[in-house]
């Protein structure tokens, strides 16, 4: 696709340098950038490319000094990230838009299985019996989809992902490739003779509305009830949510974090890459749980920060950290010490 300066201008709110027709067809990080590229300067890191760099549209903030011969034209404007964030949405949106409503070929629908308008339905995909599918959504190839299962108007599910049997999923959700959601729980009973007996699972999986889920994570449907994933939680790829887990509005929690079964946690929760919850506990609304955390006891004080393992407050496991560069010398101080009293 390709955009004029002017255009970009219009949507952005930006002043204009230099030519408002040039045109570009893609976005490039500015030590990439050739004449078809537009290219952002935000952070002072990179101001240098102002002078060093070529490409067909710059965009930067209102008095950053250029060589502007470099430059098919340069868009200024007041905030340059918040220009940015609105730029990438704007391209997102004109390649991601909503395939065509098609039902290709190769797909089976079971029985009593209703969709919406604007529905489309890739090849080699699988519906279930008793689905129901809302309006405008988009299913790619590969998908399988069970018995029972709900999805809210606007949903998105991508290639390869799995929804077992009776999971909802709400409106305008993101499932990302490969994420399974609804499979069984991690639950066996130990037996006298040492063998395990699978614990049925009968819940499902409840996703609330603007859910997105991404690639290769799995959510465990509960052993009774629902494990809960409640509006606008964000998970990263290669997430783990056990069985009964619930997940509070707003909560984002980054790779390879596992998330053990009955835990509940709070709405606006941030958590980083893998980090480790134990089961049954609770975690307060406003945590922060930093990279590598593991957390084996509740937090019940909103708003508190975690790291480490097992994790204690933040500031005080870098107070921690920080005492063990000392611990060499501190260990051959007490050493001298310990050999000037035995000669006493």
């Amino acid at each position: 696709m390709e955009i004029t300066a002017k255009e970009l201008a219009d949507l952005l709110g930006a002043r204009i340098e230099g030519d408002p027709e040039v045109k570009v067809s893609r976005l490039s990080r500015i030590e990439e950038a050739d004449p078809s590229s537009l290219s952002f300067l935000g952070s002072s890191k990179y101001y240098h490319y102002a002078h060093s760099a070529k490409a067909g549209i710059l965009l930067c903030d209102e008095v950053l000094p250029c060589n502007s011969s470099n430059f098919g034209a340069i868009l200024r404007v007041k905030e340059p990230y918040e220009a940015f964030h609105k730029l990438v949405e704007f391209c997102s949106s004109m390649e991601n838009r909503q395939k065509q409503p098609a039902i290709e070929a190769n797909t089976h629908i079971g029985s009593n299985t209703t969709h919406g308008e604007n529905f489309y339905l890739g090849s080699f995909s699988y519906l279930g019996d008793d689905v129901r599918i809302g309006n405008n959504v988009t299913i790619y190839p590969g998908v399988h989809i069970g018995d029972g299962v709900q999805i809210g108007d606007g949903t998105t599910i991508h290639a390869n992902v799995s929804v077992y049997r009776g999971c909802i999923i709400g409106n305008n959700c993101i499932l990302h490739s490969g994420c399974v959601i609804g499979s069984d729980g991690f639950g066996f009973t130990l037996l006298a003779d040492g063998t395990y007996r699978k614990t049925p699972q009968t819940g499902n999986v409840v996703l609330g509305n603007s859910v997105e889920i991404g690639a290769n994570t799995c959510i465990d449907r509960a052993v009774v009830g629902s494990t809960h994933l409640r509006s606008g939680v964000k998970l990263d790829n290669l997430v783990q949510v056990a069985h009964n887990v619930d997940i509070g509005e707003n909560t984002v929690i980054a790779a390879q974090t596992g998330i053990s079964g009955s835990t509940r946690l709070g709405k606006n929760i941030m958590i980083g890459g893998q980090a480790g919850i134990t089961q049954h506990l609770s975690i307060a609304d406003g945590v922060k749980i930093q990279a590598q955390a593991a957390v084996i006891r509740d937090i019940s004080k909103e708003g508190s920060a975690v790291a480490g393992t097992p994790s204690t407050d933040a500031r005080e496991h870098y107070r921690i950290l920080a005492a063990l560069k000392n611990l060499p010398k501190l260990i051959q101080r007490v050493r001298r010490l310990e050999t000037k009293l035995e000669e006493k």
